[in-house]
């Protein structure tokens, strides 16, 4: 997650406003872990737009291959 726009402690901070779940950095998107709402987050200027009506909702085959796709570059603990 090194290459985040913003300042980790923000996101650290971050959950999806809709379903108030952990976020990912994927793609250059922050990506909502929750399946059911599957929403995608822009960043613009190096600041998260966590509006709802600006966010996508990805198509489930999509939000899976971003889910694995971010769970694959996590670090382990």
């Amino acid at each position: 997650m090194s290459d985040l726009p913003f300042d980790r402690d923000l996101f650290d901070l971050l959950v999806c406003p809709e379903a108030r779940t952990p976020l990912m950095w994927v793609a250059g998107r922050l990506i909502s872990t929750d399946a059911l709402t599957r929403r995608a987050y822009r960043v613009a200027d190096g600041m998260p737009v966590m509006l709802i009506e600006e966010s996508e909702v990805l198509p489930e085959a999509e939000w899976r291959r971003l889910i694995a796709a971010g769970a694959a570059c996590r670090p382990s603990p």
